[in-house]
């Protein structure tokens, strides 16, 4: 079973292979013809003999130093409309630049892209490409083709070299029907063949349509059956010197021509080339995966694109990237590993050399027919439906003003606004939800530590005087005007505005200006603003507490403080508060038995059995009251100081939940019910306790039953507002 799955395995990539070199290497030769034509008729066999080398060149190296198995890499669409667009531009006659420099210079761009790629994989380019907006990709490729099909309608129609595109097509006396008859047969076998069959690809019936057409022209008009002065053939490999070697004298010679101007046109066109061709290959790698349930090494597959890539420009040929429709032909043939890549460049190399003669007679406008199917394919049909839609219209606009751009400015033109437009859509996508994820009152959340009754009723008159609210995302330049807007109001009638801080990513200067803005305007009504839960390390990297230091807002201003939790910059904007109520802690004295609430109008004969009963207790700041897992059944009042409930989690942290304060008591479900206690309790300053043990309250309450009953209806009452408490923290926590 394993020996036949392997055989399985085996065939599939050979098979995979061949039909993938059948759909990439015409296309390769297209591609070929199309960036050296620019330069003149006679180099358009130099041209396919380039995209013949680049298909054997990258088909070999990439799979073999690749990290995505199963894809299939070769000349590309892409870089051939920006390769042609560059020769056009250069080869113009007020340029100056002679054809042999004009090929090297473009050999040196791609050579120079291909080394930034391998680069790229070194420094973990490959996961950027989830950065970049799908509207933007879509533009981009859909202008490649809008590029491709310009550049191939005047050889499809037979116009003359230079001739006017625009004015060609409505001037049919231009036109050679001989070539248009051949491109529409190679065009109709490409687009019918998918409705008759799968197996064998469309590109190669497509392009033995367009020969078999044009030989059956030659019998009606044997002057078409000569290679020579023939416009309508691709011809023999020429140059001015009339050998293939001679034309690689010729670029080594022209290299030596080069000066610093020279350089300086390829620098723009080297980085776009290689950022090209890197997004179409892990495009295409990420496609690959889904469909074959597969995790690969991006990084990996730039470094060995990039090491094919480099192979193509020392031997002459094209550059290229993975390709979508060969990979796909690839996988749906059962091609799954990197043998099925190394098939297709190895029978790529075998038909140029048994039959890389033959491709003088392959017409030029079959080639453009291929090339104007491969284009009417590439353009994104689906973005159409944008339009439907008022919230996706402007994903659409991106799409068309790339497509506009790199039809009017050309492919590099057309990378600066995708690269600005991309900005652009993160800004929209960033402002399009509120920076604020919600806001509340002072008199709708309390901070975890327990009031007595006249302090919470005095917290809830004074709440409307304080606004928390709780920041998300990103605060920058693009959504602190919107934070300012939402919190206008609350600014001029609030004294205390606390910003949550947990849930933001990002913080720029410009929102560190605009936190500036906020404080100052309530300092104008002595107000103070509050900042809770900066990160050490966001996203970015930043420590948020010394940034804003460093940028002097914390530092110079004494109406901002930072605290550690939501909780503590509640707790300590409450105490401010009921400071100004004259229920603060001022001078704190030592609490006597009677002044607790639970012991309220007690009689002195049953206080004095009490006093008897309890354990008077002292803690330093941080030192543990108890531990949970404890056994005990004693309830702690606290005469002094405050004291921190905190409930263990994972990895030695601790969840607090809940603070007491001189007056209050904690432990009481012990007290109730004696047992393992449940959490930690720690003091929160210098804190001093009365320990009361169940025990020894039981002797006293049956002596003074009155007493009993008290205390433990008070207990109750207690129990259930810390339950109401409880609940509405978990109802916090659900909302979080």
């Amino acid at each position: 079973m394993e020996k036949r799955s392997r055989y399985s395995s085996v065939s599939g990539d050979l098979w995979g292979g061949l039909t993938a070199m059948l759909v990439a290497l015409p296309a390769a030769i297209a591609f070929g013809v199309l960036i050296y034509s620019p330069l003149g008729p006679e180099y358009a066999a130099q041209g396919a003999m380039a995209g013949m080398l680049g298909a054997v060149a990258i088909g070999i190296m990439a799979p073999t130093f690749g990290g995505v198995p199963g894809m299939i890499s070769a000349p590309c669409a892409p870089a051939a409309a920006m390769l042609s667009a560059l020769v056009a531009r250069w080869g113009e006659p007020a340029s100056g630049i002679a054809a042999p420099s004009v090929l090297v210079l473009m050999a040196l761009t791609a050579l120079l892209s291909a080394l930034l790629q391998v680069m790229y994989g070194q420094i973990g380019g490959g996961r950027l490409i989830k950065y970049i907006p799908y509207p933007v990709v879509s533009g981009y490729l859909s202008g490649v083709a809008v590029l491709i099909a310009l550049a191939q309608l005047p050889k499809l129609f037979g116009l003359a070299n230079g001739a006017s595109l625009w004015l060609g097509l409505v001037s049919p006396g231009q036109w050679r029907w001989e070539g248009l008859v051949v491109g529409v047969a190679t065009m109709a076998v490409m687009a019918l063949t998918p409705h008759f069959t799968r197996r064998v690809p469309g590109p190669i019936l497509g392009l033995l349509a367009g020969i078999l057409s044009y030989l059956g022209l030659c019998l009606f008009l044997p002057e078409l059956f000569s290679l020579e002065r023939n416009p309508l053939l691709i011809g023999p490999i020429a140059t001015a010197t009339g050998s293939p070697l001679a034309a690689l004298e010729e670029r080594a010679l022209a290299l030596l021509d080069l000066d610093m101007a020279h350089w300086h046109l390829i620098v723009v066109p080297t980085l776009t080339l290689s950022v090209l061709l890197s997004i179409d290959t892990l495009k295409t790698g990420v496609v690959l995966d889904a469909l074959i349930r597969q995790r690969s090494d991006s990084n990996r597959e730039l470094r060995g694109q990039g090491l094919a890539n480099l192979a193509a420009a020392l031997t002459g040929g094209v550059p290229g990237s993975g390709t979508m429709g060969p990979t796909l032909m690839n996988v749906s043939n059962g091609g799954r590993t990197r043998l099925s890549g190394l098939v297709a460049g190895g029978l790529a190399l075998a038909v140029l050399l048994a039959l890389g003669r033959l491709i003088a007679w392959i017409p030029v406008s079959a080639l453009a027919g291929v090339l104007l199917v491969v284009a009417f394919r590439m353009v994104d049909r689906h973005s159409f439906r944008l339009l439907r839609h008022q919230s996706t219209r402007l994903d659409f606009a991106v799409v068309a003003a790339v497509v506009v751009v790199a039809a009017t400015a050309g492919l590099i033109a057309a990378s600066g606004v995708g690269v600005g437009l991309a900005i652009l859509l993160f800004i929209r996508d960033q402002m399009h939800g509120s920076i604020i994820r919600r806001k509340r009152y002072g008199n709708e959340i309390a901070s975890k530590a327990q009031r007595l009754p006249i302090e919470r009723e005095a917290l809830h008159e004074r709440g409307r005087q304080v606004v928390v609210a709780e920041l998300q995302g990103s605060l920058f330049f693009g959504t602190t005007d919107q934070l300012i807007s939402e919190l206008i109001e609350d600014l001029q009638t609030r004294r205390f505005v606390i910003l949550d801080l947990r849930r933001v990513q990002l913080v720029d200067y410009t929102a560190a200006h605009a936190l500036d803005q906020i404080q100052a305007q309530l300092a104008e009504q002595d107000g103070l603003l509050l900042l809770s839960d900066l990160h050490p390390s966001l996203a970015t990297g930043q420590d948020l507490e010394s940034y804003l230091d460093d940028v002097g807002l914390t530092h110079a201003s004494e109406r901002i403080r930072i605290f550690d939790t939501l909780d503590d910059a509640l707790e300590w904007m409450e105490e401010r508060l009921l400071e100004e109520a004259a229920l603060g802690l001022g001078e704190e004295r030592v609490l006597e038995l009677g002044d607790f609430d639970l012991f309220r109008e007690a009689q002195p004969e049953m206080l004095m059995s009490l006093i008897g009963c309890v354990e008077e207790k002292s803690f330093a700041t941080d030192e543990k009251v108890l531990s949970h897992q404890d056994q005990g059944d004693q309830i702690f009042l606290i005469r002094r100081g405050s004291v921190r409930i905190l409930l263990p989690i994972n990895s030695g942290k601790h969840f607090h939940l809940a603070t007491f304060r001189q007056g209050d008591f904690f432990g009481e479900i012990g007290f109730l019910d004696p047992g393992k206690r449940s959490a930690d309790a720690v003091a929160a300053g210098p804190t001093e306790l009365y320990a009361l043990s169940r025990e020894l309250f039981n002797h006293v309450s049956r002596r003074y039953p009155e007493l009993g009953v008290r205390v433990f209806a008070r207990l109750a009452r207690a129990l259930a507002f810390r339950l109401g408490h409880a609940d509405s923290q978990i109802r916090s926590l659900e909302e979080q």
